[in-house]
């Protein structure tokens, strides 16, 4: 059986995210990309602690295309130094499993 991933943003705007998350499917490099939010952060940047809206998208992915799926995501990315991080799938089911195999050929 692959390895199958979750791999999660958060960019600055609605818009961004959804060209992100068409972008990534467009190229076969996940299966699916969801849209989250808008959703309330507060961070530390340079020093300073901010507070800021954000949108978080979320990939579905197989384990040989997760690093290129990171890549894209790093190089459309508007930040300088973006949030990504993946965690692996534990279960699912054989079909929707299936399905992200397929749809990121």
């Amino acid at each position: 059986m692959a390895d199958f991933w979750i791999v999660i943003t958060t960019v600055d705007t609605q818009d961004a995210a959804r060209k992100l998350s068409r972008s990534t499917v467009d190229a076969g490099l996940a299966a699916s990309g969801q849209v989250t939010g808008p959703i309330e952060t507060t961070y530390r940047h340079l020093g300073e602690v901010s507070e800021g809206t954000e949108y978080q998208v979320t990939f579905r992915t197989t384990g040989d295309r997760r690093e290129a799926l990171e890549k894209h995501v790093v190089d459309h990315h508007p930040y300088d130094s973006p949030e990504v991080i993946a965690f692996t799938i534990d279960a699912g089911r054989a079909e929707y499993l299936d399905w992200i195999t397929r749809a990121t050929r």
